[in-house]
């Protein structure tokens, strides 16, 4: 299997992504197709029609998990992280990428208005970060501990070398937060037992890659199993092609909110929209 995970991998947009992850889908993918896992087993030949049908599945279904709002920006970040420390390295970072970059104008105020609302945190969780640790800069507070987690291997290894230069006390660890769905007990199993109690959890434009269209179950069961006390989810504005969407709140979420007995406020900002929610 390790030469087939390796071969979905070949693609620049996919390398940085888990050995882990890609596993977990082949073997969901298997259990899904067993004949196909059958045949496959008789002949790992690359050439191989069914060889190379599983690598276009399982890189179609990744593309969609993992790649939604992903840029490949790797090769300018490890040139930053070479020749730049401190501030000037996270605001040229935060640049590479747009959800970041669209946050630089409003991160000092959204984080002020997040933390009036939770007061102020002393553990944080940042779900499906990216390199939006890298906005740490702006949180101005005191004794965090900060821990991250990503499906990309290169983002995690970014942000351990900027915590390790700016004396962060934080982590940064891969993660595939669909795994939190599976686990039964969120303390002692599974993905959960990676993510410790925390006051505030950061679940930043996260809710489409977690649901890949199929209604909102997925979120909602992730929500209820993340450990912290507010969960900070946010929501894009515009569509992808940059109109302002006519309807930016998001009423499932006000729903399932209801529903579960959970409590919310909205912060909204010109490109995103960020519900505090109370659980």
């Amino acid at each position: 299997m390790k030469s087939l995970i390796q071969d979905i991998k070949k693609k620049k947009e996919l390398s940085a992504i888990s050995d882990k992850f890609v596993k977990d889908h082949l073997i969901n993918y298997f259990k899904q197709n067993p004949k196909i896992k059958t045949k496959l087993e008789k002949s790992l030949n690359p050439k191989s029609a069914v060889y190379k049908k599983v690598v276009k599945e399982i890189r179609a279904k990744l593309r969609r998990v993992y790649g939604l709002f992903r840029e490949d920006n790797t090769k300018q970040q490890l040139e930053l992280i070479k020749t730049l420390k401190g501030r000037n390295l996270a605001l040229r970072i935060l640049e590479t990428h747009s959800s970041t970059k669209e946050r630089l104008p409003i991160y000092e105020k959204l984080y002020h208005n997040i933390f009036q609302i939770t007061g102020e945190p002393k553990t944080l969780l940042d779900l499906g970060s990216g390199i939006n640790p890298f906005s740490y800069i702006f949180m101005k507070v005191k004794n965090l501990n900060y821990h991250t987690f990503d499906l990309s291997n290169h983002e995690v290894s970014l942000i351990n070398i900027f915590f390790k230069q700016q004396s962060i006390n934080g982590t940064a660890k891969v993660l595939d937060l669909l795994e939190l769905k599976e686990s039964k007990n969120t303390k002692k199993t599974g993905a959960s037992k990676k993510l410790p109690e925390a006051d505030v959890a950061f679940l930043f434009k996260m809710t489409d890659a977690l649901d890949q269209g199929k209604g909102h179950k997925t979120t909602e069961i992730i929500l209820t199993k993340i450990p912290a006390k507010f969960v900070v989810v946010s929501f894009a504005t515009k569509t992808m092609s940059g109109k302002k969407m006519t309807a930016p709140r998001r009423s499932w979420m006000e729903w399932l909110c209801k529903r579960v007995g959970y409590t919310y406020k909205i912060l909204e900002f010109t490109n995103e929209i960020f519900y505090v929610i109370r659980k």
